[in-house]
């Protein structure tokens, strides 16, 4: 089983900050979804989260991050399921702070804007769940 942690980043307008991944990602190629991916070994969900944020983005955070949500999710055409976690917090960054490190581009989307985004795989359920949270509400 993948176990895998993502972070979503809410910044002052409310924008949440996406990945638009491009053709060579080994899943979900050239769709949109959440900034992370998989835990290592021996890697807690919370240290791999700080880890792929900075990874992908050039974002290093060293505290900050709450857990929104633990569960399970199967690609339909995939072994599974994968663990995911999934953190937030909110930022004053903004997309010009972003070091693009995979991907076609990351970027903070507005939240009407975000759920109409091709969204692959998980980030088709967690994103809109995600807009629709008390802890949402409280990072944006």
């Amino acid at each position: 089983m993948l176990r895998v942690s993502a972070v979503l980043l809410v910044d002052r307008r409310g924008w949440l900050l996406l990945q638009e991944r491009d053709e060579h990602a080994p899943v979900a190629p050239n769709q949109w979804g959440l900034v992370g991916g998989q835990v290592e070994e021996g890697e807690d969900f919370e240290a791999a989260a700080y880890r792929e944020l900075a990874e992908e983005t050039g974002l290093v955070l060293t505290s900050g991050l709450r857990l929104w949500r633990e569960t399970f999710w199967r690609y339909p055409d995939h072994t599974g399921p994968n663990h995911y976690s999934l953190w937030a917090a909110a930022t004053d960054v903004t997309d010009a702070d972003i070091v693009l490190g995979e991907g076609r581009q990351i970027i903070f989307v507005a939240p009407e804007q975000a759920v109409t985004l091709d969204l692959g795989g998980p980030s088709a359920k967690f994103v809109p769940d995600f807009l629709s949270s008390p802890i949402y509400r409280q990072l944006s």
